[in-house]
């Protein structure tokens, strides 16, 4: 029986001309499994495409509101949270014959279904929707499969073609550009004040720092910091201001040494070396608050004990947005 392979296209070259997408306008639209293999679903030329009928879930997330009855009448809301998003996704199938046919069907059916197994010991690893917009930006979520892989089950269907109406569970239902946003600083060569004239070193590292969030909602950064240095703190200034510390002279690790590296997540929280070591234990619990960044811009100041040249900051995140 023939096997399909998917095509691997590069994210540089758009996998077909933009189609008009239900709820987002024109795009092209590429599901990615959890293996990394590109499947476009907007090339009308294909043995395999999206449905626009029946497509629905890609608008701004849902929230549930909490609210307390107000004495004077009405309501006041006291909490909003954010749900989980299930994106509808009609799928036709065809094949140049029955086998071909059964063939795309069944490969397909396994894009989707093994998210909900690929990963370590057979745990859920999602595969991740990517819509990109004729100017070439774009955005992703990701999704695992819920349910919908069935077909027709009409006169003529299910032989040379089909469609199945899928469910695509998002647990973190933003949408995420596909392009990060980064930061890099890093500590200057060394002068002397006086020679030969007065004068100041170029340094980034200590200071104030302007970073801008274009996405629609928070985001949680990564902070890779490379040696030399002794302790890290960050701060976001605000109303309040909130900050965390991690002194590497209170982990295994001891001090960085010039080159060597250690990568804070904010989300889920995490400190590495370089070398994979665990150094939560450096921060300055429980004071510390691993902070995120609100859409717009953000004053943040870096901190870096026993710099030396080489010391560097790099903050990465990737923007959030409610739609695609």
């Amino acid at each position: 029986m023939p096997l399909i392979t998917a095509p691997v296209i590069t994210p540089e070259q758009p996998p077909v001309p933009p189609v008009d997408v239900p709820e987002i306008g024109y795009a092209s639209i590429t599901y990615i499994d959890p293996t990394g293999t590109r499947w476009p679903m907007t090339d009308l030329s294909a043995e395999w495409y999206v449905l626009a009928e029946g497509v629905s879930g890609l608008g701004a997330a849902q929230y549930t509101l909490t609210s307390d009855p107000h004495p004077r009448g009405g309501s006041r809301l006291r909490h909003v949270q954010v749900q989980d998003r299930s994106i509808v996704w009609p799928v036709l199938v065809k094949g140049t014959d029955h086998l071909a046919f059964t063939a795309n069907w069944r490969t397909l059916a396994r894009a989707f279904t093994r998210t909900l197994r690929d990963g370590p010991n057979g745990t859920p690893t999602p595969g991740w929707l990517e819509v990109v917009r004729p100017d070439g930006t774009g955005r992703r979520i990701a999704v695992y499969y819920s349910d919908g892989w069935d077909g027709r089950g009409q006169r003529a269907t299910g032989i040379t073609w089909d469609s199945a109406v899928v469910t695509l569970w998002c647990e973190d239902p933003y949408w995420v550009d596909l392009q990060p946003q980064q930061v890099h600083r890093e500590q200057g060569a060394p002068v002397d004040f006086l020679v030969p004239y007065p004068s100041v070193s170029s340094s980034q590292v200590l200071g104030d720092t302007s970073v801008t969030n274009p996405g629609g909602v928070e985001v949680w950064p990564t902070w890779t910091i490379t040696g030399p240095a002794s302790a890290i703190t960050f701060t976001r200034v605000g109303s309040p201001s909130v900050a965390f510390r991690l002194d590497m002279q209170q982990t295994t690790h001891g001090p960085l040494l010039a080159g060597e590296t250690v990568t804070v997540s904010t989300d889920p929280p995490s400190v590495r070396s370089g070398t994979g070591e665990n150094l939560v234990g450096g921060l300055n619990w429980p004071e510390a608050v691993l902070w995120s960044l609100p859409p717009g811009q953000s004053q943040v100041t870096f901190q870096l004990d026993g710099a030396q040249q080489g010391s560097a900051v790099d903050l990465t995140f990737y923007p959030r947005y409610e739609t695609a």
